[in-house]
């Protein structure tokens, strides 16, 4: 029978250490929790001093976790309200096919948000949307001998310090990713208004989770942290909570890159050609590029050329941008010297 813990707002540190015992412990249990004090939690995979203003966090009394599930920076607050699964791998209900994994679990949380009014569905490949808006932020790691599945229902979400956070390489591409942010996340706040958000509280979000998770793991059986799940926590605060294991080296990448929900990222590109510094920033919106904006100290003749290559990009692939730019040199007699087309395709190929 899988074990139920729901103690409703912990510590910061408690919140991601939990659930990263349990699996160790091999313990298979539904963890409904949320933070008593913000935080950010970075991807295993992440350079944190890539990722994170750390500078800021430390300013404003921000922690910064690691965690061993994949996945982007985020900041987490109380407004928030997590759900952790931890199954183990021999599960029955576990499968090997991540897609079809996320659908099974995630049809709870869709669910949930529907009992209380929001059209949710179900985004490929981890993703709840509610009109076209990422409503739950999730994410699967296999943690010992388990397979751990963790999310949330966002009740409210803080935009501005999130895009604070993140390491960002100029004040306009910080406004292109809370302006992106916005426009493709939502809240249950956001989404039904004050006064009807105000009905749903933690606790009755966190029962509805209960009932809806129950129709698949069968009967939940409460129960309390014991002796050998807090000694494993403390064991696992030594390894996780230190500066080792916090600036462990990520994936190096390219420029930046910021996953708004499935389907909507926002890149940052630099390019150094003969010609001069390219910079490229734009959204990629379900495949097709959405806002664009190119800076950089070259030269363009004529220059208003620039302005409509932002727009002829516009709702466009990228399997179309080599015909786009070929295009845009051939029939708009535009010069750019000593920068040519391979050096657009560095900055803007998603």
């Amino acid at each position: 029978m899988v074990e139920l813990y729901n103690p409703g707002k912990v510590s910061w540190e408690e919140s991601q250490l939990i659930y990263h015992a349990l699996a160790y412990l091999g313990r298979e249990t539904l963890v409904l929790l949320s933070p008593a004090t913000p935080y950010v939690c970075i991807g295993r995979h992440q350079d944190v001093d890539l990722e994170v203003d750390l500078d800021f966090c430390r300013a404003n009394k921000i922690p910064v976790f690691r965690r061993e599930v994949g996945g982007g920076a985020v900041y987490l607050d109380g407004e928030q309200y997590f759900f952790q699964l931890i199954l183990r791998r021999d599960h029955p209900l576990v499968t090997p096919d991540k897609e079809t994994f996320y659908r099974r679990f995630l049809d709870p949380v869709i669910k949930v948000y529907r009992r209380i009014g929001l059209p949710a569905e179900y985004k490929p490949v981890n993703d709840v949307i509610a009109r076209n808006r990422k409503i739950s932020g999730t994410g699967v790691a296999e943690i010992g001998d388990c397979l751990v599945f963790v999310g949330n229902l966002i009740y409210d979400f803080d935009y501005e310090t999130m895009s604070r956070v993140l390491k960002i390489p100029d004040e306009k591409f910080r406004d292109k990713v809370h302006k992106t942010m916005q426009e493709n996340l939502s809240t249950i706040r956001r989404e039904l208004g004050d006064e009807k958000a105000s009905l749903w509280t933690e606790d009755r979000l966190n029962g509805l989770l209960v009932e809806e998770f129950e129709k698949i793991l069968g009967p939940l059986q409460p129960a309390e942290p014991d002796a050998e799940l807090r000694a494993k926590a403390a064991e696992l605060a030594d390894k996780m909570i230190n500066e080792n294991w916090l600036h462990r080296k990520g994936r190096p990448g390219l420029g930046r890159q910021v996953r708004i929900r499935s389907g909507v990222e926002v890149f940052h590109r630099m390019h150094k050609a003969p010609g001069g510094l390219i910079r490229a920033d734009f959204e990629m919106i379900d495949g097709k590029y959405g806002r664009v904006s190119l800076s950089g100290d070259w030269f363009c003749y004529p220059e208003e050329a620039v302005a409509a290559l932002e727009e002829r990009l516009t709702g466009r692939s990228p399997a179309e941008l080599k015909a786009v730019l070929t295009d845009f040199y051939d029939r708009g007699r535009v010069e750019t010297p000593s920068l040519g087309l391979e050096d657009w395709l560095k900055v803007l190929e998603a």
